[in-house]
């Protein structure tokens, strides 16, 4: 009786009700969204208060409005998407735009978002966090312009959950979301549509405007010399994407792409691309005749770059050689490059580039929102985090496939190998050794009380001028602060973004406490060092950084806080 194809009418209307609820502590959304443990989320009331709550943060343009929905298809996403379905309808939405399955990237959203001038879209995923019914689950917010609800709308939701008494739905409105097509429903005497689309057209349409596919297809299909790539999209959403685009249109051999069906569960790994969780990509390329290796995450914005033999591209340095050569990718060859980011951890690489190529850099906070601003205001082409997110502005999100698409372009335009594009960078620039230590699920008082009295002693003013010795290195100090952005464009000011320890040789240490984890805490320790001798920049990054990293650790007392002697993952 409710679904119904195109033309179709329903045979009797749907009318939505009145439901009381309570509120629930801590509903407030982090730098990508709202992400707790599955079971929070299967709370009465708890998933359906924050829907709600989304919605209504919408205001005046709820009525009517179109939205699109996906996810990474992890545990809980087709009942999350019943939800917002029964929800939507029942706010007024006119149409949303779902991914068969419940199947979207991130990208993917941002892309839709932007192509067809939504309102926004919500996309259920708790990106590289495990998943599974006894692991995490998220929702994520995205406006207008395709990127991460800024603070302005994230703080509208949080105070709406903190004193929301009921919602509004439909709960005998249903909806098969496995079939691409057209459903209608009659509710309230208005037309409600559901359009079931492709998970990948829109965004490979966008792909193919972008880069040259022919002169990728000539990179993989090779019969004289073939560039053997091994694609991981460890069992989250890119699998479909990267079977379309790597095999499908780019005719690479079906053994190059790998773990490409979407699991609830992630196949019960940790959808994370890093040395640590992506281990089994980095065996392979270890022991077999690979040219190149990449890994995603479980929504698809990620990416780690291998080349042969294992060799790794820390994302510091992968976004300032992308910067170096966008000449290589048609997208840019078409318009001018307009300026270049990071975030405010990640290593200063891509800075020298920007000085190199006279083009503005801006410095922002981790929270890929702050560079959608920057995007829209038309300041910004190029940017990248050291947390494996590279993006430009054709999407509002960062993008790992696009990542892989651009260095496989550089790599066809150049013809070497990744090895040796970044030794002629290095050689070029200096190399900015880095090296980022996580210490996940660390109980949260020790954590926040280590983070308050080492803010406290680096902000002291006698702080300034110190020196710090080891392995007969000496630092000195010359900048300390938590670090603090003021955005360029509407002049919001971000606070508390992560204690920064900045040395007379460029030397830079970093403590941030992440908010990205469902529970407990994670405190990263970012260490940074700049070589400039030629004969100093191909060296192992643990030995050239392991003074400085004693001096990060004894300034932090980190381990004594934590009782931890060994991070959890090394990046």
């Amino acid at each position: 009786m409710s679904l119904n194809f195109v033309g179709a009418q329903a045979t009797m209307p749907f009318k939505s009700i009145l439901v009381t609820s309570r509120t629930y502590e801590g509903q407030k959304p982090g730098t990508s969204g709202l992400r707790k443990a599955v079971k929070v989320f299967q709370q009465e009331h708890y998933t359906q208060n924050f829907i709600q709550c989304i919605l209504t943060a919408i205001g005046p343009k709820l009525k009517g409005c179109t939205l699109v929905v996906g996810g990474d298809g992890r545990f809980y996403a087709k009942e999350a998407i019943d939800i917002i379905i029964k929800i939507a309808a029942a706010n007024g939405v006119r149409k949303l735009l779902i991914g068969q399955n419940g199947i979207l990237s991130t990208p993917a959203v941002s892309c839709i978002i932007r192509k067809y001038k939504l309102n926004g879209g919500i996309i259920l995923t708790a990106s590289h966090n495990p998943g599974g019914p006894e692991n995490d689950f998220g929702i994520k917010f995205n406006t207008e312009n395709g990127g991460p609800a800024p603070d302005t709308v994230t703080n509208t939701i949080y105070n709406l959950t903190k004193k929301i008494k009921n919602y509004s739905i439909i709960p005998n409105l249903e909806c098969n979301i496995s079939e691409i097509g057209i459903r209608t429903f009659e509710v309230h005497g208005s037309e409600f549509i559901i359009e079931i689309i492709d998970s990948v057209n829109d965004y490979l349409e966008l792909m193919k405007s972008i880069f040259d596919f022919q002169k990728l297809k000539n990179l993989l299909s090779s019969n004289i010399k073939p560039f053997r790539v091994l694609i991981n999209s460890m069992h989250g959403v890119t699998g479909p994407y990267v079977k379309r685009i790597f095999i499908d249109e780019l005719n690479a051999p079906l053994n190059s792409v790998v773990n490409t069906t979407p699991l609830v569960d992630f196949g019960g790994g940790h959808p994370d691309p890093n040395l640590t969780y992506a281990a089994d990509l980095v065996q392979t390329l270890k022991n077999e005749n690979y040219d190149f290796g990449a890994a995603f995450d479980g929504d698809g914005d990620r990416n780690m770059i291998l080349g042969a033999k294992a060799f790794f591209v820390t994302p510091s340095d992968s976004i300032a050689i992308l910067a170096e050569n966008l000449n290589s990718i048609p997208y840019f060859q078409k318009s001018a490059v307009k300026g270049l980011a990071r975030s405010m951890p990640t290593a200063a690489s891509i800075d020298k580039v920007a000085t190199s190529l006279n083009l503005k850099l801006f410095e922002v906070p981790t929270g890929w929102k702050y560079f959608g601003n920057l995007m829209d205001a038309g300041l910004l082409s190029l940017c990248g985090e050291e947390s494996f997110g590279t993006g430009s502005d054709h999407i509002r999100e960062k993008d790992g496939i696009w990542a892989v698409l651009a260095w496989l372009s550089i790599i066809a335009v150049n013809s070497k190998s990744i090895e040796q594009i970044c030794f002629d960078h290095w050689l070029k620039y200096g190399r900015h050794y880095f090296v980022r230590y996580d210490y996940e699920n660390c109980e949260s008082e020790p954590s926040t009380k280590m983070m308050k009295v080492l803010e406290e002693k680096i902000t002291n003013s006698d702080f300034i001028g110190q020196k710090f010795e080891s392995d007969n290195e000496v630092f000195e100090v010359k900048l300390a602060d938590n670090f603090q952005y003021v955005d360029p464009i509407d002049k919001s000011i971000a606070k508390n973004q992560g204690l920064r320890i900045i040395f007379t040789n460029g030397a830079r240490l970093i403590f941030r406490l992440s908010g990205t984890g469902s529970s407990g805490a994670t405190i990263r320790m970012y260490v940074e060092s700049y070589e400039s001798s030629p004969t100093k920049i191909n060296l192992d990054a643990q030995l050239v950084l392991q003074p400085l990293i004693q001096i990060g650790l004894e300034i932090s007392k980190l381990q004594s806080y934590i009782k931890r002697t060994e991070p959890t993952v090394i990046t």
